[in-house]
């Protein structure tokens, strides 16, 4: 693995921002995997191939598996296996980019978990970046509209559960393995959860007979593929250390980037994008800076002192 510096915040910034293209971009591959696959076989096969990419990783490593195999599995079914089967259903019924702009609730899950369960500390701007973040997915939300959104409801809330999956996963890591190696945490999780879902796919769907079968069903294969390789296996490898050598709000923020990448998709697609909505996007940025920085404390204790 290559020795980057997570220490030095512009590593970090450009970090994240890989990150948010990358998984902005997970949304228009189940999109496409969809057009071919069920929900279920895109869930399974994303699963299933990071595993298998990452088996280099896991298999050397099953020493530290049997030593943390609780905290593992639990970032496994959270961090990855729950979320990826509620993701792909949910865009069966909602437009991928909805799914984006919902994604972004991770971090308020993030941090209201650490809260609760591991008593971290807070800032009020901590807090007030949460909202503002929020406001603005919500805002984006909005260009829906709010008869369709109802209608979606019940698809929406999947995307929901989901980000509070990752809220659990990425405080799991965080405070119970601390002290392993991302690269670690992402194989020896997949490695858990991996195989039964394989077996599910292999001998309980219709995944290799579409495959094999379907006009240009090798093109949702090969969408599914650049998911489960690049935005699942790779990605939260690089996710994992980021959380390891920041901070679990830190690395979970990357969430409010996201409908931005998902929007952007939709322009390349056809889809319009008004001033109002960039602006939503930029109450968004802010809210990440509230939440990561403390210069916006300072400057205002400075002034109310």
């Amino acid at each position: 693995m290559v020795n980057i510096n997570y220490g030095n915040k512009v590593v970090q910034w450009i970090t994240l921002a890989l990150l948010a293209i990358t998984w902005g971009s997970s949304f228009i591959l189940m999109k496409k995997g969809l057009e071919y696959f069920s929900p279920q076989e895109v869930a399974a096969y994303r699963i299933s191939v990071a595993t298998l990419v990452l088996l280099p990783f896991s298999l050397p490593n099953l020493s530290v598996l049997s030593k943390n195999w609780r905290p593992l599995l639990i970032a496994g079914l959270f961090g990855n296996g729950i979320p990826a089967f509620l993701f792909a259903i949910a865009q069966t019924e909602i437009p991928s980019s909805l799914s984006g702009i919902l994604n972004s609730l991770t971090s308020l899950f993030t941090l209201a978990i650490g809260i609760i369960f591991f008593r971290v500390a807070f800032l009020r701007f901590q807090i007030l970046g949460v909202i503002a973040a929020l406001i603005g997915a919500l805002g984006l939300i909005g260009f829906g509209s709010l008869t369709e959104f109802g209608t979606y409801a019940k698809y929406a809330s999947l995307v929901v559960i989901a980000s509070a999956c990752y809220g659990i996963a990425v405080n799991i890591i965080k405070y119970y393995l601390h002290d392993i190696k991302p690269a670690q945490i992402t194989s020896l999780s997949f490695l858990l959860i991996g195989p039964p879902v394989a077996i599910y796919l292999f001998s309980t769907t219709d995944f290799i007979t579409t495959a094999s079968t379907k006009p240009d069903a090798l093109w949702g294969v090969f969408y599914l593929s650049i998911l489960g390789i690049v935005g699942t296996a790779i990605a939260v490898i690089i996710f994992n250390r980021l959380i390891k050598e920041t901070t679990a709000v830190f690395a979970s923020s990357v969430t409010y980037l996201i409908p931005v990448v998902a929007l952007t998709w939709g322009v390349f697609d056809g889809e319009q994008i008004s001033l109002e909505q960039v602006a939503y996007m930029a109450i968004i940025l802010v809210g990440i800076f509230l939440i990561n920085s403390s210069a916006p404390g300072r400057f205002f204790n400075r002034i109310f002192r």
